[in-house]
């Protein structure tokens, strides 16, 4: 099979599992759904920050969905100049390994107050996905049993994927290089 025919297969039945998806979660969670988009590789959805904890142990343990693999939560910085008003985006990427789909979440947030529950207790693998998203762009997940930087030193200052984010010339007298 070509590589076209490859990626055209997997848009097809991404757009199938959030066509039987999106649904479900509309109907549940109704405005909380900000935004559905079926286009493109991995649907995605948009929801609302105050729905996140539901909606993550909705997705894990409603029969239908079965989500329960979290393979990761990343964050991504977009300036007031990329973006109207500024914001971080954190996204959720699920699988059901029980029914052979995927599902991306995304929730958007203030840059000045990045903050959303702690989804930990849903899928323990978010521990150390929420610890990286905290240590290099900032996002406070409320709940976490452990919120401490995992990749920079404790008392690294700032969050080193946030966009307008400086490298200091050194760290405790050493020199940072920057390429």
């Amino acid at each position: 099979m070509s590589g076209a025919s490859t990626q055209a297969t997997r848009i097809a039945r991404g757009k199938a599992d959030a066509e039987k998806i999106f649904p479900i979660l509309k109907e549940k969670f109704g405005d909380g759904i900000v935004e559905e988009n079926v286009d493109g590789i991995d649907p995605f959805i948009v929801v609302d920050k105050k729905i996140v904890l539901e909606l993550a142990e909705f997705l894990k343990t409603e029969e239908e969905l079965s989500f329960d693999l979290l393979s990761l939560i990343s964050g991504v910085d977009y300036l007031p100049k990329d973006d109207a008003e500024g914001r971080i985006e954190v996204v959720y990427f699920l699988d059901s390994t029980k029914h052979y789909h995927r599902l991306m979440v995304k929730v958007s947030l203030p840059r000045d107050d990045a903050s959303l529950p702690s989804v930990e207790n849903v899928w323990s693998a978010a521990d150390w996905h929420e610890r990286e998203t905290f240590d290099l762009v900032g996002v406070v997940f409320e709940g976490h049993h452990k919120l401490i930087r995992i990749l920079c030193a404790e008392d690294w200052e700032g969050h080193p994927l946030r966009k307008d984010y400086v490298i200091p010339e050194q760290y405790h007298g050493i020199k940072n290089i920057v390429y």
